[in-house]
């Protein structure tokens, strides 16, 4: 069942209109909702392959980038192949530190492959175990030492607890309120965003102009956020200035894709609850 579920958590992440990011209505100008869709439908089924974490990791990489020519996933393939190694028998939050603690040097090794086939925008040089160099350490500690600057690594570093303890929640409170799958992935995306901020636009725009978005998607909450009308228009006014900036809060868009596979996974949210949020108006889009 992991393919379904990691299916329907990259589908369901691609379709919501969230802020910044690709969805039907709003394809960048060398990205579009195709390339996730097309990049979902490949992924999925190597899920429920007897495959380690890294060897996953990287045999995810090479079948997208098969058939689309820009990295749609690696973010959120380096967060759902952790997760989808928990036995079925146990909860995501309480496997996964057992499958962390067994990661390896050839984990790090394919990992590392991945990432470089890929070639994630704004990756720069590390002083330790530059991803341009065959890692000695396992993936594990790999994550540990960029935790503080990439927000996939920091999953790794701290067991996954920002998805667990801030970004799960939103989408379950979200949905609670609202009966939308699309009003709870916007009401995930904009806890993560203002919590953390995004480090896929602190690597390429850097650490002020990511504040800068960090307090913007605040602003969007103390408005009442998708639950008012003044913090919706807050929020469509938010996702032009990131398309207009070309700001993509791509990282967040991971974290909330590993937390719709959470939530599915364990059986907190189900895929065919009901998906439209016609309360939401965007603003006229912007182009990217």
């Amino acid at each position: 069942m992991n393919s379904q579920h990691v299916y329907d958590a990259c589908i369901l992440e691609a379709t919501a209109r969230k802020l910044g990011n690709v969805h039907p209505g709003a394809d960048f100008a060398d990205m579009t909702f195709v390339h996730f869709a097309r990049s979902a439908v490949v992924i999925a089924p190597i899920f429920d392959e007897p495959l380690g974490v890294g060897a996953m990791i990287l045999k995810c990489i090479r079948a997208t980038r098969a058939i689309v020519p820009v990295n749609t996933n690696l973010g959120m393939v380096l967060l759902l192949a952790p997760l989808a190694a928990v036995p079925k028998e146990v909860t995501l939050q309480n496997g996964i530190a057992e499958v962390l603690r067994g990661s390896s040097i050839p984990d790090a090794v394919a990992a590392y492959e991945a990432i470089r086939l890929a070639s994630p925008a704004g990756l720069n040089d590390a002083a330790e175990q530059d991803v341009n160099q065959q890692p000695t350490v396992t993936l594990m500690e790999a994550m540990t030492m960029a935790a503080d600057r990439d927000s996939i690594a920091r999953q790794y570093h701290m067991r996954f607890s920002d998805v667990f303890s801030q970004g799960v929640p939103a989408l379950l409170d979200g949905f609670a309120f609202h009966g939308s799958l699309e009003a709870a992935i916007l009401e995930c995306q904009l806890r993560i965003l203002r919590i953390f901020g995004d480090s896929h636009i602190e690597r390429k725009h850097g650490k002020a102009c990511s504040i800068e978005v960090r307090k913007e998607a605040e602003a969007v909450h103390a408005r009442g956020g998708f639950r008012t009308n003044a913090g919706s228009a807050s929020a469509a006014s938010l996702d032009s200035f990131l398309r207009i900036g070309k700001l993509n809060p791509g990282t967040t868009a991971d974290l909330v894709t590993a937390c719709l596979f959470v939530a599915l996974r364990d059986h907190k949210l189900s895929a065919t609850a009901p998906f439209a949020f016609p309360a939401y108006r965007l603003a006229e889009p912007n182009g990217r």
